[in-house]
């Protein structure tokens, strides 16, 4: 039996216990299409002690806190892994933050967020388990199953 692994990463960033199905998603709020140069690694519903899951190895980047939120609200039981000459320097889960700012469109073309006025977009979390979010100015509530298609 042959046994394939994935190359590990010098220095980087490995996201785990991603949401299965939902690695692709990650890299598309994070803007990552490939093109970097770097070293992206993407395994999807691998067999792990508590399921299925997907995980993500991107070399030579170590997110930023704003990039971390935006991975919290597709992948809330996510842990993020920094790697610095191959050994795990910092391991932490990804929360939700009380208020999201600047990290998710409203969906109402109405709200004041989406206009010309100088203000970011703003929510506040209603709800964690299940994942509620409702606008700060207009209080529309967009729909979790497309809160990747409003990531900033």
């Amino acid at each position: 039996m042959k046994v394939l692994k994935v190359q590990p990463i010098k220095d980087g960033t490995v996201i785990d216990h991603i949401t299965p199905g939902n690695a692709l998603k990650v890299l598309k709020i994070l803007g990552i299409e490939g093109k970097e140069g770097s070293i992206i690694s993407i395994a999807m519903n691998v067999v792990g002690k508590r399921g299925k899951k997907d995980i993500v190895k991107i070399e030579n980047r170590e997110l930023k806190a704003k990039e971390v939120d935006k991975i919290a609200l597709i992948a809330p039981n996510a842990t993020i892994n920094i790697i610095r000459n191959y050994e795990v320097v910092e391991k932490h889960r990804v929360s939700i933050p009380s208020q999201i700012i600047g990290i998710v469109k409203c969906p109402n073309p109405n709200c004041i967020s989406n206009s010309n006025e100088p203000i970011e977009s703003k929510f506040v979390v209603a709800s964690k388990k299940p994942l509620k979010i409702k606008c700060y100015y207009c209080e529309r509530e967009p729909n979790m199953e497309e809160i990747d298609s409003l990531i900033i």
